[in-house]
């Protein structure tokens, strides 16, 4: 039976109407999850060790006395390391290698500059103290994330990476334990939910507080991380899993079928759309995606993906697939076409941008070398995948020799008496020669 797949053209007089139904979804948490993620925050804050035990029990069904007993010492990461076989072992330290090289060109240096009058100005950069990751867990097991976001914070200097993963019912991934061998996580403790969240944020006995929480989770991860902002930083709240290709109609429509699968068989809620200026080329992907999702593991996932938010989009031509593009802004973007390059110097706005025909997305979620944690929702409007900034913070460098203080002090006494701010004035005008 056909996959229900939108069909959109782009010049139809309700296009961008429908393109952003398309596009909308909604992120905002319900009530009852709310409160309940305000309710294991205030336990941890208020009960500590104890809390976090009682939630461990509850929702991993593990019997533990302390959160020591959670704590997984680094030995059993190099174990994990070991034991798994070559072709897995030499394919994530080959990754690590990769992500760990692209980051190293993404790190920022201090600097600072004289006037004229010797006043010194400049910048300088520090890495953050302390940073948790979390890492999904159980059956949901992401080595790569480990490596995505440990790597940069590793290579920008943070001090303490501390990893916390749920392992319900005591099932626990060997990759992800190697993962966090490679990425040389200083401490791991195998929690999960926002029960984690709250305890990187705020501490606890035994779980340290950290400075920051990067890393995916479902969504009480995710309310949580929204509701320690503040107390901490964190990366960003991601939506669903996005990817968009434009085509000319000259790739194998079997590759682009596959393409959307790759974003698709996330989840329901995942979006995948392609663009194309070919209608016939449109009719070949439809074919494809009717025939090869019979072979996918996880067809009904990608049926309901497809069906709900998924498209085939017809646009007049390549500028208006641009003019399309920016506007989705999407979370990866697929150039499939003759010039790619040439392309890409047109988008304004995606997460990550894959060039020409034989650059599949999913070589980004694993090993090409930059960040698969990428801005969805069309939040690439305004924000940027994770890096080694991503670590690192800024300090402004300001020192005035008696010349330059006497110089901007009368520049700073004239605008604080502008806005009365008597104090701020004078504290100027004591340094005025």
């Amino acid at each position: 039976m056909p996959i229900a797949i939108k069909r959109l053209n782009s010049e139809a007089p309700d296009f961008w109407h429908s393109l952003k139904n398309l596009l909308a979804w909604d992120a905002v948490t319900d009530d009852a999850v709310f409160q309940t993620v305000q309710d294991i925050i205030q336990s941890i804050r208020s009960g500590g060790d104890q809390a976090l035990i009682e939630f461990t029990t509850k929702f991993d069904q593990l019997t533990v006395k302390s959160v020591s007993q959670l704590e997984m010492p680094l030995s059993r990461l190099a174990e994990a390391y070991k034991s798994l076989g070559e072709e897995q072992r030499v394919a994530l330290d080959q990754a690590a290698v990769r992500i760990r090289s692209y980051a190293e060109h993404q790190k920022m240096a201090s600097w600072e500059y004289t006037e004229s009058d010797g006043t010194v100005l400049g910048q300088k950069i520090s890495a953050i103290d302390r940073v948790g990751l979390y890492v999904p867990g159980g059956k949901a097991a992401y080595p790569s994330t480990v490596i995505m976001n440990a790597v940069p914070a590793r290579v920008a200097g943070v001090g303490e990476l501390i990893m916390v993963v749920p392992t319900p019912q005591g099932v626990v991934s060997e990759m992800v334990l190697a993962a966090a061998h490679i990425a040389e996580v200083d401490r791991v403790f195998t929690i999960g939910g926002a029960q984690a969240i709250a305890a990187l944020a705020y501490g606890t006995e035994t779980v340290p507080a950290v400075d920051k929480i990067v890393g995916p989770g479902n969504i009480y991860v995710a309310t949580a991380k929204r509701l320690v902002f503040g107390q901490v930083g964190i990366d960003m709240i991601a939506g669903p899993s996005e990817i968009l290709v434009i085509c000319d109609g000259k790739t194998n429509p079997e590759w682009i079928a596959m393409d959307l699968f790759s974003q698709a068989e996330h989840d329901e809620d995942a979006q995948a759309i392609l663009l194309s200026d070919d209608a016939a080329f449109l009719d070949q992907v439809q074919d494809c995606i009717d025939r090869l999702i019979e072979e996918m593991p996880r067809r009904d996932i990608i049926d309901s993906s497809l069906s709900a938010r998924g498209a085939l989009i017809y646009v007049k031509d390549m500028e208006r697939a641009i003019e399309v593009a920016n506007y989705i802004a999407p979370e990866h973007l697929e150039l499939s076409v003759d010039d790619a390059p040439a392309m890409a110097q047109k988008v304004r706005h995606a997460g990550a941008i894959f060039m020409g025909r034989y650059t599949a997305e999913a070589l980004g979620d694993y090993c090409a070398g930059p960040n698969h944690v990428l801005p969805t929702s069309r939040t690439a409007r305004f924000s940027s995948p994770l890096g080694v900034y991503d670590f690192q913070k800024r300090s402004s460098l300001i020192g005035c020799t008696a010349s330059g203080a006497s110089k901007l002090g009368k520049i700073a006494s004239v605008l604080a008496h502008g806005e009365g701010l008597v104090a701020h004035a004078r504290s100027a005008e004591y340094r005025i020669k």
